[in-house]
């Protein structure tokens, strides 16, 4: 009796019903890593494209970094490194790039002799998507700042 149903086992013809399940589970699991992967190189890859300027979006926040390099104080360094503290680990650095380029930007265009912490709040509100206001007014409110020269921005 045991030896038959080894047999018919051994002897079948068509893979199991779990082993296929399991073969249409990991397809679809790595079909979704890759889409979710596909994304984000789409998204760097569209960074990298130049605009009509002739340079790219990373090039230019290359460019406002290294011209307003000499800018930067301790205390604006520090400051900025507050307000990305909330940022996830693996993308703090990337979102410190970016929101100190649009910082440098600034400050290069007031002609300032330095960065301040008004140029690194407008930096912030211009460089962040709009969800990422909450955080800041919160920070704001808890360092006591005031944010009201800052409303128009954020609205």
């Amino acid at each position: 009796m045991i030896f038959d149903s080894y047999a018919m086992i051994l002897t079948s013809s068509s893979p199991s019903n779990w082993f296929m399940n399991t073969i249409a589970f990991w397809t679809f699991l790595l079909l979704g890593s890759m889409c979710i992967g596909g994304f984000f190189m789409m998204r760097k890859f569209l960074k990298v494209l130049p605009k009509a300027d002739g340079k790219s979006k990373l090039d230019w926040q290359n460019y406002w970094v290294e011209a307003s390099r000499h800018l930067w104080t301790d205390e604006a360094k520090t400051f900025l490194d507050q307000l990305v503290e909330p940022v996830p680990g693996p993308f703090r650095d990337i979102a410190k790039h970016s929101i100190s380029a649009e910082i440098g930007r600034i400050a290069v265009e007031d002609k300032a002799k330095e960065v301040s912490r008004d140029h690194c709040i407008k930096g912030y509100i211009i460089a962040t998507p709009k969800r990422d206001n909450k955080f800041l007014m919160k920070f704001l409110e808890k360092n006591k700042i005031d944010y009201s020269p800052y409303q128009h921005l954020i609205k």
